[in-house]
């Protein structure tokens, strides 16, 4: 099928494309530059321009026809509106990356299936995420959209730990600088490896049944946040020392950094998944990657690349301020 993704070059939307060549599909990638970090295979016919320009892509897909578009690059609901109204009768589906952190929080009942309450009051982004799915929702039941919804969780892969900062928190481990986890860290965690969840995507292009459906894809492989840590530091060569801050701290510390939101809205929330629904759409869904395996692909990637590899300034400031923080905490209440 000739298929085009917007987006193409993030930590999932590369290996999506690369499954996607490995099934034999013509593809074709909509964005504004290429990543040097996942340069795209010659075989991807790349198109380039701003996706949130609508003259131009009304006038892209007027000149170009597509059988699915999968979009990356969506995150409200004029982004959604926008869509259906520039693609119906364009296209024959229409996927959709919504995000798994929409799910109710508080989590009331694990694991989490595709009929959990959408409902995040601690993140933006996950609430325009739940508007734009009612969007698409409402085009498919009143006039039809050709719409499949995809809802990633915590999702990494060799060049992108799913860590703050990209390699920023990796690096300091590695320097033996202490890491602070939130909450006591042994609520339940699932990371997902891209390649993983890219066999599932991709076994939903033009899978007529998955038209109206959401799904969830996701590792079965459930850790505690100390785990994750510690395998990191197993695949580093280290002992990491762990120290373990309030997840509520996190905001106070800095209300205005995305991962303050985040820490409250989603990673202090145990995330367990039922994967049934997308195993049952697509049989050759089967996640390999043990977070084990995984971490130590990070650590290849990054023992290959780190010349490369800049330790982001903000996230380098904000952990310094959270563990300063934490230690002084420490200190006090041991006098």
């Amino acid at each position: 099928m000739k298929i085009l993704y917007i987006g193409g070059t993030g930590t999932i939307s590369s290996s999506c494309v690369a499954e996607s060549l490995r099934e034999d599909h013509e593809v074709w990638v909509l964005n504004r530059k290429q990543s040097s970090r996942r340069p795209l295979p010659a075989q991807v016919k790349v198109l380039q321009g701003d996706v949130t320009d609508r003259k131009f892509l009304e006038k892209l897909f007027s000149e170009n026809t597509f059988d699915v578009v999968i979009d990356f690059l969506s995150f409200t609901a004029a982004d959604a509106q926008k869509m259906v109204e520039i693609l119906t009768d364009k296209v024959r589906q229409y996927i959709h990356i919504s995000s798994a952190s929409i799910y109710q929080k508080p989590v009331k009942r694990i694991p989490v299936t595709e009929s959990t309450p959408v409902y995040n009051p601690f993140l933006v982004y996950s609430q325009d995420k739940i508007a734009g799915e009612q969007v698409l929702n409402k085009a498919y039941l009143e006039a039809g959209f050709p719409v499949t919804i995809v809802r990633p969780s915590h999702t990494y892969d060799d060049a992108m730990p799913p860590l703050m900062g990209d390699w920023t928190t990796w690096m300091r481990m590695i320097a033996g600088t202490p890491t602070v986890v939130h909450g006591d860290g042994t609520s339940l965690w699932t990371v997902t490896h891209a390649s993983d969840l890219a066999v599932g995507l991709v076994g939903l292009i033009g899978n007529s049944p998955a038209i109206g459906e959401t799904f969830h894809i996701t590792s079965d492989e459930v850790h505690t946040w100390n785990e994750i840590f510690s395998t990191i530091g197993m695949a580093q060569g280290i002992k990491p020392t762990l120290l373990h801050m309030a997840s509520d701290l996190y905001p106070i510390i800095n209300p205005d950094w995305f991962w303050s939101h985040l820490v409250v809205g989603d990673l202090s929330h145990s995330a367990v998944f039922d994967n049934s629904k997308i195993s049952n759409f697509v049989p050759k869904f089967n996640p390999k990657i043990t977070w084990s395996e995984g971490a130590q692909r990070c650590q290849k990637w990054f023992e290959k690349n780190k010349s490369t590899v800049v330790a982001d300034a903000e996230t380098t400031k904000m952990l310094d301020r959270i563990l300063a923080a934490q230690l002084k905490t420490v200190a006090s209440v041991s006098q």
